[in-house]
């Protein structure tokens, strides 16, 4: 499969869920992360960009998983391996994003969430007991 290569992190907290906006697409939500640079490996690439775009760093990280999908914003083919992960501060937008908010759950959320986290990376979070299943 061409396309693009994305790392991404799930941030759960006291059931919430973290979720960002690029300046690109600002009504568009999906996880915090991004595209590797050469040679990065993915935990280097979720290190790099929670620091570039967040202004925090990755606790802890652990390899949640896989998806292939169509990337929200470039429509093109998406491989994404996506880690939870704790932060070792409050996150403040920076760089290209435009929002970041928590996500209590899909029916309560005001913007627009992307079909891949909604479709695959929701139910791998439910799944792996990452989120609740009762409230997501």
């Amino acid at each position: 499969m061409s396309g693009i290569d994305v790392v991404s992190v799930a941030v759960v907290t006291d059931g919430r869920l973290l979720v960002v906006s690029k300046r690109a697409a600002p009504d568009v939500f999906y996880l915090p992360g991004g595209k590797p640079e050469p040679g990065e490996t993915p935990e280097q690439t979720l290190r790099r960009e929670l620091e570039e775009e967040l202004g925090v760093r990755v606790v802890e990280p652990k390899l949640l998983g896989h998806v292939e999908s169509v990337a929200a914003l470039e429509g093109v083919p998406m491989r994404l391996t996506v880690f939870t992960a704790d932060l070792d501060g409050d996150p403040q937008p920076a760089a290209e994003l435009a929002a970041m908010a928590w996500l209590d759950s899909v029916d309560d959320f005001p913007g627009r969430l992307s079909p891949t986290l909604t479709g695959r990376v929701i139910p791998l979070l439910r799944d792996a007991g990452v989120l609740p299943k009762s409230s997501w």
